[in-house]
């Protein structure tokens, strides 16, 4: 049953790429602490949670995609959810310090001893349980999306308007989050994270497990969103992206399509975030800003929007390539990215994917009306109808 449901929900390139990230999920951590050190294929340790870190943002940027790619609902405020499933493990991992923290003290984070919190606040309770923390991941990005969504779609908000208020919610997210008084550490946020699972965060063992958790957790979003884009909901979301007043008339229920692609892209972009938080060892307030959003709408364009690889292909490029680059030319990697979005933009529509999609048809096409346009002596002779010039 379960074979022939990946069967249906996966077209050949999806296939190849969760056989890819499998391999990967299995490969890094071997890489990492079987492989000798002094070997050219050996992966430092300092290597791991930066590959963990270019698969989130491959998450994410496949969750916005699903909303944006298939349904037309340009969201510049998905970094709030990745924000929001960031601190809910944060919190998580800040309860499991105990006595080891500054301040020693068994319940409160030391951030709360230092603003005098004399109890631990109702919203944290919970918090020291795995199982509540990950159902909170889950949650708190799906109900503020399931709530923000309602209204918006339910009122008919649309095009560059959308665009506009989902920016508004996670500029006012940050504000909140910035101050002390709320309970999440102000602007230093949560850091000091020690151990997750019961297993020391900073161990080798432990950051390659948390790579491999990526690697799967990323393999699933992509059978996730394959077999929703497959199905016949996804017909009706390509239908609401291209006609929308015209599938409403229709007789669907447009307003639920895009509730229900808003929720779950939330929900992917959550646990992005919370697989995000212990691989950077910290998460803070700067993680909803507007322009984090903005980056993964040029991730998921430059790779190829309404495609399953192209957000990840791009996510992975243009990470890897800031990483890099902010390093080598610290001063010109903003005006790169800019120029990066704005010739992706003229030039390349749909971006790395579109770009390799319309050569390969191009390519085809000659190729046919070379076939068609042989004799039969020259097909039986296996000639070139046309023949090049030689170089």
């Amino acid at each position: 049953m379960i074979t022939q449901f990946l069967l249906r929900a996966l077209d050949k390139k999806a296939i190849w790429l969760v056989v890819i990230l499998f391999a990967a999920a299995i490969t890094v951590p071997v890489l990492n602490l079987v492989v000798p050190v002094g070997s050219p294929f050996h992966v430092p340790n300092y290597a791991v949670p930066l590959f963990g870190k270019y698969l989130n943002y491959a998450m994410l940027a496949l969750s916005l995609d699903l909303v944006w790619g298939y349904c037309g609902i340009l969201s510049l405020g998905h970094s709030a959810f990745f924000a929001l499933g960031a601190y809910a493990m944060g919190m998580y991992l800040m309860r499991q310090i105990g006595t080891r923290g500054v301040y020693a003290n068994p319940t409160l984070p030391d951030f709360m001893v230092f603003l005098n919190y004399k109890e631990l606040p109702w919203f944290w309770l919970g918090f020291d349980m795995w199982w509540f923390a990950f159902i909170m991941v889950l949650v708190v990005p799906g109900l503020l999306a399931f709530i923000f969504g309602w209204f918006a779609f339910r009122s008919r908000v649309t095009g560059v308007y959308l665009s506009i208020i989902t920016q508004a919610m996670t500029y006012a997210l940050l504000l909140a989050f910035f101050r002390n008084d709320l309970g999440f550490g102000g602007n230093n946020g949560l850091t000091d994270f020690k151990d997750i699972l019961g297993q020391n965060v900073q161990a080798a063992t432990t950051r390659a497990g948390l790579f491999a958790a990526s690697a799967l957790a990323l393999a699933l979003a992509v059978v996730i969103c394959s077999a929703i884009v497959n199905s016949k909901l996804g017909k009706v979301m390509i239908a609401v992206r291209d006609a929308e007043s015209r599938t409403r008339f229709l007789g669907y229920r447009v307003d639920n399509v895009k509730l229900f692609a808003f929720v779950v892209s939330a929900v992917l972009a959550g646990i992005a975030g919370a697989l995000y938080a212990p691989q950077v060892g910290i998460i803070n307030p700067g993680e909803f800003e507007p322009s984090n959003s903005i980056e993964v709408v040029i991730w998921t364009a430059i790779g190829g929007r309404g495609t399953i690889i192209g957000p990840i292909i791009g996510a992975l490029l243009v990470n890897i390539g800031k990483s890099y680059f902010t390093a080598a030319l610290p001063n010109l990697w903003l005006f790169a990215l800019g120029g990066l979005f704005v010739g992706v933009t003229l030039f390349m529509p749909k971006g790395i994917v579109g770009l390799i999609g319309q050569y390969r048809r191009a390519t085809t096409k000659r190729e046919q009306h070379d076939r068609d346009a042989a004799t039969p002596e020259q097909v039986e002779a296996g000639v070139d109808p046309q023949p090049r010039l030689a170089e």
